[in-house]
C-alpha cells in the first residue's frame, strides 16, 4: 500500500511517498482495518514534521507516517457506539497520533484502529467533509469542558476561522456563552451567524488586545486559544479567569490567578458520533480549505503553512 513518511525532519520537502505491506486482518489484537478515502492535514502534522516535537516523542524518530483525522470503509466488522458495525461501513474519526507516538498515520490507504477512536458517517456526508470534523470537533468540545464556563460567561476564541475554532465558537454559543472571535478578515459575517457576537481582525498582538479591550475592557472570563498564540493573549483574560491551550508548548505559565488547562482531543466514538449526526443535520458547520490527492501531500503542507484559505486541507487517497 501507498503511504506517505516524514523521513527526516524539516520542511515539507521532506514527506516522501512509498510503500509498505498492506496489513492482515487480526494483526494487531484489538485492532481494525479501514480503507482510507481521505485524511485531514492538521497544524500538529505541521509542528511534528518540523521537528518542534522532537524531544518529546523520543525515541520515535523518522522515518513514520503522519496523520490523524481520517474518513474510509470499515474491513473488518466490529463494535461501534450503537451496534455492530459490518465490514463495508463507511465510518470517520482520528488517531491519536501524538499520545500514541507508534508512527503509524493516517497518511496511508489503510490503517489499523481501535474502534472506540471512530464513528459511523451519516448518509448525507461525503468522505471529504466527514474527515474535516473528528479531530477539531472533538478537541474543541472537550476544551469547552475543560474551560467549564457556565451560560452568560465571556469567551475569546482565537483562531476562529480555522476548523478546531469554528467548531468553538458553534459549541461555545449553543452553550449560552457570549463569544468574541479573533478571525481572518472577511470571515466576520460567517463567523457572527455561527454564533460569535463580536468579531477582531487577525494581526499583531497588540492591536488584537486593543480591539479586544474595547469589548471586554475586565477581560474575558475564558479563553479557547485555537490559534496558539499562548502568553502573548493573556492579558486578554480576566483576573482567575480561565485559559485554555490546544498544545504543550505554547500552553503560558499561570498568572493573576488565571488557571490554564492543556486540551489533546482524545477519541470519544459516542460524541463523534453525535457530532457527525449535527454535522449532517446542519446544527453543526465545518469548513474544508481545498481538497488535494495524496500524491501531493507536500504542497498541502505548505499551503497549510502560508495559510493559503482557512480550514481543513483534505487528502484524498
Amino acid at each position: 500500500m501507498r503511504v506517505v513518511e516524514v523521513t527526516t525532519y524539516g520542511g515539507p520537502e521532506v514527506l516522501d511517498m512509498v510503500r509498505r505491506p498492506e496489513p492482515v486482518a487480526g494483526e494487531r489484537p484489538g485492532r481494525v482495518r479501514v480503507r482510507l478515502h481521505a485524511a485531514g492535514v492538521t497544524i500538529t502534522d505541521l509542528r511534528i514534521r518540523a521537528g518542534l516535537y522532537a524531544d518529546e516523542l523520543s525515541p520515535l524518530k523518522p522515518p513514520f507516517v503522519l496523520g490523524a483525522d481520517f474518513a474510509g470503509v470499515l474491513m473488518d466488522p466490529t463494535a461501534g457506539p450503537e451496534g455492530t458495525l459490518p465490514a463495508g461501513a463507511r465510518v470517520a474519526g482520528f488517531v491519536p497520533w501524538y499520545t500514541e507516538r507508534s508512527g503509524e498515520g493516517t497518511y496511508a490507504e489503510v490503517v489499523q484502529v481501535e474502534p472506540g477512536w471512530f464513528a459511523p458517517i451519516p448518509a448525507d456526508i461525503g468522505f471529504t467533509q466527514a474527515a474535516s470534523v473528528p479531530l477539531a470537533s472533538v478537541t474543541a468540545h472537550q476544551g469547552l469542558e475543560r474551560l467549564g464556563l457556565p451560560a452568560g460567561k465571556t469567551l475569546l476564541v482565537t483562531g476562529a476561522s480555522g476548523v478546531v475554532g469554528r467548531f468553538a465558537v458553534q459549541f461555545a454559543a449553543a452553550a449560552g456563552l457570549e463569544v468574541t472571535a479573533v478571525a481572518y478578515e472577511g470571515d466576520e459575517s460567517e463567523l457572527k451567524v455561527l454564533g460569535a457576537k463580536h468579531c477582531v481582525r487577525r494581526g499583531e498582538v497588540a492591536d488584537v488586545l486593543a480591539a479586544l479591550r474595547e469589548i471586554a475592557p475586565d477581560g474575558f472570563d475564558g479563553c479557547f486559544d485555537g490559534a496558539l498564540v499562548g502568553e502573548a493573549i493573556l492579558p486578554a483574560v480576566t483576573n482567575a479567569g480561565v485559559f485554555v491551550s490546544l498544545a504543550d508548548d505554547r500552553t503560558p505559565v499561570p498568572v493573576r490567578d488565571i488557571r490554564v488547562e492543556t486540551v489533546l482531543g482524545k477519541p470519544d466514538a459516542r460524541l463523534l458520533a453525535t457530532i457527525l449526526k449535527k454535522v449532517e443535520d446542519r446544527e453543526l458547520i465545518t469548513r474544508v480549505a481545498d481538497v488535494m490527492p495524496l500524491e501531493e501531500v507536500s504542497e498541502a503542507h505548505r499551503r497549510a503553512e502560508e495559510g493559503h484559505r482557512p480550514g481543513r486541507i483534505i487528502l484524498m487517497i
